[in-house]
């Protein structure tokens, strides 16, 4: 499993943190900055993991900004991208279960270190349950269809 991290200036620490501890899982990380905790903008990183993850070269994409929104919504407009912003294990595990998330945004200023590493090992260890979930899926693909050129 390959995952891209990325985050502004705000999640810049979160960022590192994730990063080790992923690897410490044995996850393969690319890193898709930042790279200082200079200002910089939320778009440019979850452009670059919403990217990442939508041309298949990594499994997941995660990005953390200051509380989560501004980056979920950035990489929600990329179609196939389904971007959650979650902040416990249930929200994570019911994002990768029933709505086949992959890409994960963190809120930086909202949650701990602790927190997000219960919201990584949900996420990392649930799958998509499909069944009644895909008919759900197939109707979000629908209104991609209708609304998303590329």
């Amino acid at each position: 499993m390959k995952v891209i991290v990325g985050g502004d200036h705000t999640g810049y620490q979160m960022r590192k943190m994730i990063i080790d501890y992923l690897k410490n899982k044995g996850i393969t990380v690319e890193d898709a900055g930042s790279y200082s905790a200079d200002s910089c903008d939320y778009p440019d990183f979850a452009k670059a993991v919403a990217t990442a993850v939508q041309k298949g070269s990594c499994h997941f994409g995660i990005v953390v900004d200051a509380t989560g929104n501004p980056s979920s919504i950035t990489a929600n407009k990329f179609k196939g991208i389904r971007a959650a912003n979650c902040f416990n294990e249930f929200t994570a595990r019911s994002a990768r279960e029933h709505n086949d998330a992959n890409v994960l945004a963190l809120g930086a200023k909202a949650i701990g270190d602790e927190t997000v590493k219960s919201i990584l090992d949900a996420w990392l260890t649930s799958s998509f349950l499909g069944d009644r979930h895909q008919k759900r899926l197939d109707k979000i693909s629908k209104v991609e269809e209708l609304h998303f050129r590329s």
